[in-house]
């Protein structure tokens, strides 16, 4: 297991913090935010880690946001309710007034050698790696904010924070794709153009509803029941698993030749089934799992469509029928859970994009929310190209996470296109018992040398 890391502070020069404004006139005008943007789950910031070797000259950096920001302009405006209701659940739109993105500047004693491996399980100090915004509330942080930290050994450390109801993972990417473009070549033309109208995912009128959604509810949840808020009142562990294409096979196999599957479908099956099997629940409870589904194909949306174009599926199954603790049925468990994942992909993209639409007019009910009472929630990141950002210093030697927290991430793995890695933080009591279900034992087993010499290849930290 990885050795605990508490950050140095950053030290911010004087002049630290830069307002960057688009360097030419932008569009002034309100940005409609479709239903699937403007959802509560989805109000607040993805905030990414990223390593580099070389640093980049900041005067290049902001050079390019400026210049980026003509294209991404939605960016340098502000969020707010689109009217004087102060309802929270009211709806939100993009005030797009050129007002322009937060750009701090920072030096922190310390090496990328000392950074590098901690980084895979990021405990609280590493919220110092992001300048805080004084605000009053989320509507008051501007969409994007960025500190660039500059490391002793001549390294750099970029962090990012980008408003989720502006852009989802594969937006981020295209966005941030774009800003590095410019930063390594100047005079170049954006390869992807932005597409900036939400309407294309308009809600229809009056609404229309023609499917269950098993992934909301409009109910609240009963005490016995709320895993996640149960979750974060208590001292959470980050735990990461590295699962390499040997390890991949080894899940694939238990469900072959009857069932073939992506390595997310598998992956996330095992995820699930060791997170419910590790939390000691009545065996007749249904439980969910939510995993986002990128829906741009299926709708059609136009290429450079960087706003919230996934939805949210939804596998269910009772406790007893995920987990069964007779290892005989191991891979029966496995089979069933990735059956469940794959079903709930096919309902999403089936019946011409009618489901999707039922989803985008049922969230029309502002007393709709995610039911997030019994489900895991998995975000995909490893597939996204997240991890080949180049400013010009070549690419990382890290991409992840901030923060880790109780919403399960897969990571892209540095180097290896074929591994994924996985983390989430659980509460410190089922920490070792969810480590014990996670391990794939005929693969590490077999495989030393791509283990550590606990037998198995994971890191924990302490995160509060």
């Amino acid at each position: 297991m990885l050795e605990f890391v508490e950050l140095p502070d950053c030290f911010y020069p004087r002049d630290a913090i830069t307002i960057i404004t688009p360097c030419a006139p932008t569009p002034k005008h309100s940005l409609y935010l479709s239903n699937l943007d403007d959802q509560k789950f989805l109000r607040f910031s993805i905030k990414y880690l990223y390593l580099f070797k070389k640093s980049v000259s900041i005067e290049a950096l902001k050079c390019s946001l400026s210049r980026v920001l003509v294209d991404y302009y939605p960016l340098a405006g502000r969020l707010r309710k689109n009217n004087n209701n102060d309802d929270d659940d009211h709806k939100l739109e993009v005030d797009c007034n050129g007002e322009g993105a937060v750009l701090a500047e920072a030096f922190m004693d310390s090496t990328i050698e000392d950074l590098i491996e901690a980084s895979k399980v990021p405990n609280k100090s590493w919220r110092k790696l992001m300048y805080k915004v004084e605000a009053q509330s989320f509507l008051d942080i501007p969409p994007l904010v960025v500190q660039v930290t500059n490391l002793r050994c001549g390294g750099m450390i970029l962090c990012t924070a980008i408003n989720h109801c502006l852009c989802d993972g594969i937006g981020t990417s295209q966005f941030l794709h774009a800003w590095a473009q410019l930063t390594k070549n100047p005079n170049t033309k954006l390869t992807i153009i932005p597409f900036h109208g939400r309407h294309v995912l308009k809600s229809r009128d009056p609404p229309q509803v023609r499917f269950p959604l098993p992934g909301y509810t409009k109910t609240k949840p009963t005490q016995q029941v709320e895993l996640l808020k149960m979750m974060q009142s208590q001292p959470l562990v980050a735990t990461s698993f590295t699962f390499g294409s040997h390890q991949v096979l080894q899940l694939k196999k238990q469900c072959i030749p009857s069932l073939k599957c992506t390595t997310f479908e598998v992956v996330a099956a095992h995820t699930w089934r060791s997170w419910i099997g590790s939390l000691n629940l009545n065996s007749d409870l249904t439980v969910k799992l939510l995993f986002s589904i990128n829906i741009r194909k299926s709708m059609n949306l136009p290429q450079g469509y960087y706003g919230n174009g996934f939805v949210l599926g939804c596998a269910q199954s009772k406790v007893k029928d995920l987990v069964n603790n007779n290892n005989n049925n191991n891979n029966n468990n496995l089979h069933h859970g990735v059956k469940l994942v794959q079903q709930a992909k096919a309902t999403t993209w089936d019946n011409n994009g009618e489901y999707i639409r039922s989803m985008i007019d049922f969230l029309e009910d502002k007393n709709v929310r995610t039911d997030l009472s019994t489900s895991m929630v998995i975000s995909q990141w490893s597939k996204l190209g997240l991890e080949d950002l180049d400013f010009g210093v070549g690419k990382p030697l890290h991409m992840g996470p901030l923060t880790s927290d109780v919403y399960c991430l897969f990571l892209p793995v540095v180097g290896d296109p074929h591994a994924v890695r996985v983390l989430v933080s659980v509460p410190e009591s089922m920490a070792e018992s969810f480590r014990h279900h996670m391990m794939v034992k005929e693969s590490w087993e077999s495989h030393h040398e791509d283990v550590n010499t606990n037998g198995y290849h994971v890191q924990e930290k302490l995160f509060v």
